[in-house]
């Protein structure tokens, strides 16, 4: 199903230029043309059914569904029993968004016991996302029936998922699908999380121009293509992540995404690395929180959304208990998709910032990293922590200035600019930090959360450089 779609059911287990975009996809490279005439199933070779796949692929990310469709449909009538054609169909709908057509396409040949729970758990997020639950609760009960004990932690989370839709429907505040709202209007699209890529540090937006700021291109021909995803949150029920992800960030679910935000800025200022941050949004509504760890078919949806693809993934998942939190962080290699490597640390209020630097050093340790030579804004953070909380606070005010994210989203304005100010002249980039963050809330009409008093800058030709450009 779509990338994030499925983090939402599961119990624990931009455009302002092209380097930052909130839901994009991107077309495949060209394939070869669909055989007019294929073979009989028992003989239509694998590299055409492969080819017939990514043909109709094409289409759904060139926006030419009756194209996919009739693909589809031809090849459905000569290999629709195969297991693995049924869950890549499902998959590239639901990550098109086309969740309709996944129950016209697979539902009526969907075995569970012939075709294993991949397929059916794609089809049952499909009935789930179009508020179909009489189809739901029954393909639930065969998923159970199935008896595989390492799915039973996700069945329960679409369980829980359900008996929400169950009980908004007996509320009267969900329409079965197709039928009109009670106002008489038609019902309302399902909301969907939509990627939002990140892929130049998140203060540099509105200073990149200023020589020094970022790198020139990378003149390696070899880098690697990296990602950073938003941090899981485990311990938490599918129901009480929506709800929380509804309300105004607080500290912990910004961490989720300012981490990555660094780890991806420390990556780009590396000659070897072409990195992003991998966030997720719902709708243009509020963000999203993930209440389990990404799975591979989630790492295979983004590498599939990337237009150049990714060599490695870096996903990761917290968990606070007793006043600590604990962190996985998990380095993918995506050639094989295998786990290559795992970073633990823990952390109270009092260790937090040794902690998280260390992990931070960890990771750039045994991925080799080394500096462009020179760059600006390499320095370690005084607090690892506070970096990393500005850099989440940064990224809610960039969404909220593009209109990709409510204002009413941006936690504590005055506390997020106070928390910057206080380490603007620890470096150029805090000073970078500090100087767009508060450019932006006076964009946004947020001029009274600026400090009373001009903080201390760091004094170079370059933070004297960036000012201007600000203020011109």
């Amino acid at each position: 199903m779509g990338f994030f779609d499925r983090f939402i059911s599961k119990k624990n287990d931009t455009a302002p230029a092209p380097a930052a975009a909130v839901g994009k996809s991107v077309a495949p490279e060209p394939v070869h043309p669909v055989p007019a005439a294929p073979a009989p199933v028992e003989s239509t070779p694998a590299l055409t059914i492969k080819s017939q796949l990514l043909a109709a692929n094409a289409k759904l990310q060139a926006r030419d569904l009756p194209a996919a469709m009739a693909i589809y449909e031809e090849l459905l009538r000569v290999a629709g029993d195969r297991a693995d054609v049924l869950v890549t169909i499902s998959a590239d709908l639901g990550t098109a968004g086309h969740i309709p057509q996944i129950v016209e396409l697979v539902a009526p040949r969907y075995d569970a016991e012939r075709h294993g729970p991949a397929t059916g758990i794609n089809l049952l997020q499909a009935y789930l996302a179009t508020h179909n639950t009489t189809a739901a609760q029954h393909l639930l009960d065969i998923l159970f029936a199935l008896q595989h004990p390492e799915l039973e932690e996700r069945l329960y989370g679409f369980s829980n998922a359900l008996a929400e839709l169950i009980e908004a429907e007996r509320r009267g505040e969900l329409s079965p699908p197709g039928a009109s709202a009670p106002d008489g209007k038609p019902a309302a699209e399902p909301k969907t999380i939509n990627l939002c890529s990140i892929s130049r540090p998140i203060w540099s937006y509105g200073i990149e121009n200023v020589p020094g700021v970022v790198p020139p291109p990378k003149q390696n021909p070899r880098f690697r293509r990296i990602a950073f995803g938003q941090i899981s949150i485990l311990g938490i029920e599918p129901s009480e992540a929506i709800g929380k992800s509804k309300q105004p960030e607080d500290e912990l679910s910004r961490f989720t995404r300012g981490f990555p935000l660094w780890l991806s800025e420390t990556f780009y200022y590396s000659p070897d690395y072409n990195p992003i941050a991998a966030l997720a949004l719902m709708a243009k509504d509020h963000y999203a929180i993930f209440p389990v760890e990404w799975s591979k078919s989630n790492i295979e949806q983004l590498v599939a959304s990337s237009p150049d693809g990714l060599d490695y993934v870096f996903t990761g998942a917290l968990r606070q208990k007793d006043g600590a939190t604990e962190i996985l962080v998990r380095l993918w290699e995506v050639k094989k998709l295998r786990e290559r490597k795992q970073f633990r640390a823990a952390w109270t209020a009092a260790t937090a910032d040794a902690e998280i630097a260390k992990l931070h050093e960890q990771i750039c340790l045994f991925m080799e990293w080394r500096e462009e030579p020179g760059a600006p804004a390499c320095t370690p953070p005084a607090s690892a922590y506070a970096w990393c909380q500005t850099l989440g606070a940064s990224l809610s005010f960039f969404l909220a200035e593009k209109d990709a994210l409510p204002l009413s989203h941006v936690t504590a304005p005055s506390d997020a600019l106070a928390q910057a100010a206080g380490h603007a002249a620890n470096s150029e980039r805090e000073t970078f930090a500090y100087l767009t963050l508060a450019a932006r809330a006076q964009h946004l009409g947020l001029s009274d959360s600026l400090p009373a008093t001009p903080p201390a800058l760091a004094s170079t030709p370059l933070t004297a450089q960036a000012k201007q450009a600000l203020e011109s």
